[in-house]
């Protein structure tokens, strides 16, 4: 075979990424040296992002399976059963690194890249939504990044015409050298016709559809897989750019394939490109494949089978056709003005075989590449160990709030808390007429096109909880995507999610991990509310001037419910004077971790908050009776900044104010602003009634006040709504204006 480099060095081998044990695996595998082809695949492959080497032991610990999940992790997506001979398929994928060197395309081509992951399966996609960390606001290049972001996501979704439909934006110092934006798409299939992605058929034709391939995003996945350097701004050659509108052209033409019986396998070319999406439907189809490179549409002159394989450029798909569909499938393609190429062949060698100009450059047995990749258990330290490391321990002494009022004004205007709308405004929500609840509620709502039934779509994280103690913290973060999918009257079914970390290594950041996995599947068991798809995204951390170290822990979690009947929707907005407002749950005024006390005192200490997980699931299941019944008119979770920011959110978004009973609280801070989870707040018109229905469940709750009037006020409090107003929308106004 001849070799397509020069001599492969040690000093190669380490530029791929690849440890010195890792390349004995690969030397063993092959039974020979590799040339620069093989090198590159096996590094691409082998890689954090690609192979989950560092989290696929305890990934295995999560539950994932339900009577109505369809497919759990394993494809491009997850599928749940939504009734009706129809399918929920969604994921949550992360583009952190491109999106800190270059945010625009970083966040545009990560919505690009999941939009694919989801039409992949045969759905259309319905919802796009997204969950961001950027550092302090203040950093010198953090307005520059949150800019840059914000475009790419709107400039992305917007022109391939899928709505985005929520997410969530928070700030850390943490996240000063590594943001994370975390992109999720929804879609919905017939459960008759969902597409998988292995590869099945000796003789069957492979072909590449879509756009040509370039140079850009060579490497990405390897460069996704280590922690930054001082050479952050180097790496701009590995970040895709993206084209939203060929995206668009590439979603209709695959639906009109699939429409028809032609494919046997699909998968999009994601991550390492050519080489992830052939490897993966070759090993999961237990077949071989060959490739002839000479017949891969490229948009570079003199481009080499490396770079064609560890390409990472944006809207290409790779297809296993059934014998003889091939002129019709070109039609459709051709007829979309999109590339479409027959470059290979299902074969029954188990190998990958890449042919070009007539000789064989790659032949690497599948088996290793795809199923023996490495896996590690790093060693972690325990949970005790992990809080005399972390300096996380009670409350020495909780400070008193010496202005109930100018301490949630300070608040709503937080970068935490304030009002996201400029950067709402960026995105088209209401394309596809379906979306019943906008930005700013607990969950976003869609209705499934041309039926009553709606999904309920949730992110949620809550990473200062996960640092302090990552399973509390791992369990919280789970019951709030399931708090707020009720709260609109969702029934939760699935979550997807994305795991941002930082170094593996490190057996701090590994306890992290360990620990938010294991109070994630507990939740998961605990709630009825599996996992069924997700990402790993490690080594979240940075060396680079002025940056930070590493991020907090951050599982982003994506929850997805279901709505019968779309007209018994709630929203949070107070709807008119009069009505009762009842707290649901138990308040014992947690205020360790709290952003009160972080935004108020200065101070990031205390214990996380316990999360009760019977108390969730009752209280869950209480919220949405209540909706169902059309007991309650409106309806909040309470989370960040406790029950009166909660109130104040309602209050604004209903532009209604209300008097709120502070009367037996010793310290009025620990009732206004603690974080005490598994609680509601309500508004009803028959008070009597909902109080009872709690008793009778055994559920704490109690009327705190009624709606009316223009101000929040209390005997501790009396603070008008458009002080609220100006100080919750300030805050981007005034910093995007500087």
């Amino acid at each position: 075979m001849p070799n397509t480099a020069d001599t492969i060095t040690p000093a190669v081998v380490e530029a791929h990424g690849l440890s010195p044990e890792e390349y004995s695996h690969v030397l063993h595998a092959l039974g020979r040296e590799p040339n620069l082809v093989e090198l590159g695949i096996f590094s691409v492959m082998w890689s954090e992002h690609c192979s989950y080497k560092s989290s696929r032991l305890h990934l295995k610990k999560l539950p994932t399976e339900a009577p109505w999940v369809i497919q759990g992790p394993g494809e491009n997506a997850g599928v749940i059963d939504i009734g009706d001979g129809q399918a929920a398929i969604f994921k949550m994928e992360s583009h952190n690194h491109p999106s800190y060197i270059e945010p625009y395309q970083g966040a545009a081509t990560g919505v690009g890249g999941i939009l694919r992951d989801v039409f992949t399966m045969g759905a259309r996609p319905v919802a796009n939504m997204n969950a961001l960390r950027f550092g302090r606001p203040d950093h010198p290049k953090m307005k520059h990044l949150v800019k840059g972001v914000v475009s790419g996501i709107g400039g992305y979704g917007n022109c391939v015409g899928v709505p985005t439909v929520g997410g969530e934006t928070n700030f850390h110092p943490a996240y000063d050298g590594n943001i994370l934006v975390n992109a999720m798409t929804v879609g919905v299939a017939d459960t008759n016709k969902i597409f998988y992605c292995a590869a099945t058929g000796v003789g069957n034709p492979i072909v590449y559809v879509g756009s040509k391939t370039g140079r850009d995003g060579i490497h990405g996945a390897t460069m996704a897989s280590a922690d930054f350097g001082e050479d952050s701004e180097e790496k701009r050659p590995t970040v895709q750019v993206g084209d939203p509108f060929t995206e668009k052209l590439l979603i209709e033409a695959c639906l009109e394939l699939m429409a028809t019986d032609a494919i046997v396998a699909i998968q999009d070319m994601g991550a390492a490109g050519l080489t992830s999406s052939s490897v993966e439907m070759a090993s999961k189809g237990g077949a071989g494949i060959r490739l002839d490179m000479n017949q891969v549409p490229c948009r570079e002159e003199g481009m080499t089978p490396y770079e064609m394989m560890l390409s990472e450029s944006q809207e290409r798909m790779l297809m296993v056709l059934k014998p003889g569909k091939e002129a019709m499938a070109e039609a459709i393609f051709r007829k979309w003005e999109l590339d479409f190429a027959v470059i290979g062949e299902v074969t029954d060698t188990g190998h990958m075989v890449l042919e070009w100009n007539g000789e064989v450059v790659c032949d690497i047995p599948l088996a290793p590449l795809a199923d023996e990749a490495p896996e590690y258990d790093r060693p972690y330290i325990s949970k005790e160990e992990y809080a005399a490391w972390a300096g996380i321990s009670d409350l020495a002494e909780t400070p008193v709030s010496a202005d109930v009022g100018s301490d949630l004004l300070k608040l709503m205007g937080s970068a935490d808390l304030a009002s996201r709308s400029w950067i709402w405004q960026q995105y088209d929500s209401q394309v596809g007429a379906d979306t019943l609840q906008l930005s700013g509620g607990d969950a976003a709502v869609v209705r499934v096109h041309g039926t009553k039934k709606a999904l309920a779509i949730s992110t949620d994280c809550t990473p200062r909880y996960c640092y302090a103690n990552p399973y509390e913290g791992g369990k919280q973060a789970i019951a709030e995507a399931y708090r707020n999918i009720s709260a609109v009257g969702g029934r939760p079914l699935a979550v997807t999610n994305c795991l941002n970390f930082a170094n593996p290594q490190r057996p701090e950041i590994m306890a992290q991990f360990v620990g938010c996995l294991e109070g994630m599947g507990d939740a998961c068991r605990a709630l009825d509310f599996p996992i069924v798809s997700g990402n790993v995204s490690l080594y979240n951390e940075s060396k680079a001037t002025g940056g930070g170290s590493a991020i907090l822990p951050t599982p982003a979690i994506g929850g997805v419910g279901l709505l019968d009947d779309s007209a018994t929707m709630a929203t949070i907005a107070f709807k008119t004077e009069g009505e009762a407002l009842i707290l649901i749950g138990q308040t014992a005024g947690h205020l360790g971790q709290s952003l009160w006390l972080r935004e108020c005192h200065g101070r990031e200490e205390g214990l996380a908050p316990v999360v009760d997980l019977d108390a969730e699931r009752r209280h869950g299941e209480f919220i949405r009776r209540l909706i169902g019944n059309c007991a309650v008119t409106a309806v909040h979770d309470i989370s960040d900044g406790g029950a009166l920011v909660a109130i104040a959110e309602m209050a604004l978004a209903g532009n209604i104010g209300a008097q709120v009973t502070l009367s037996g609280a010793e310290n009025p801070a620990a009732f206004c602003f603690g974080e005490d989870q598994g609680r509601y707040l309500v508004t009803t018109r028959d008070a009597e009634a909902v109080l009872k229905a709690a008793e009778e469940q055994g559920i704490e709750a109690v009327q705190i006040g009624t709606t009316g009037g223009v101000m929040i006020s209390g005997a501790s409090v009396a603070v008008p709504l458009a002080d609220l107003r100006e100080a919750s929308e300030s805050f981007f106004r005034d910093w995007m204006e500087s």
